[in-house]
């Protein structure tokens, strides 16, 4: 069974940083893409960050130059550094892969920015 559990959310000033992480168990981590979306309250999900297997990166034009995606394959583990947070970046954020022809999501972190 994957299994991908996120942590690292949390209340923050405008301004400030965090760094979410998401641990996946259970499948060929190294091998496969891994992506970060959010949503917002009222909002539709968003793509905010995608890491391939091969460390190629690609990001949602809101977050480009603020966040970066990175992976520690002997960890199993995918992380998303913030930077220069803003109020519109609060949602609640989900780590997702698909492998073996299925999605699998985590059931998120609540990141909240405060003005």
């Amino acid at each position: 069974q994957v299994q991908l559990v996120e942590s690292g959310g949390g209340l923050v000033q405008a301004g400030g940083s965090l760094r979410l992480s998401c641990v996946a168990s259970e499948f060929i981590f190294s091998s496969t893409a891994m992506d970060w979306y959010r949503q917002a309250p009222g909002k539709q999900r968003e793509l905010v960050a995608t890491i391939t297997s091969g460390r190629s990166t690609d990001y949602a034009d809101s977050v480009k130059g603020r966040f970066t995606i990175s992976r520690d394959n002997a960890k199993n583990t995918v992380y998303l550094q913030m930077n220069s947070l803003k109020p519109e970046d609060t949602a609640v954020y989900n780590c997702h892969t698909r492998t073996y022809g299925l999605d699998y999501w985590g059931k998120g972190t609540l990141v909240t920015v405060s003005s």
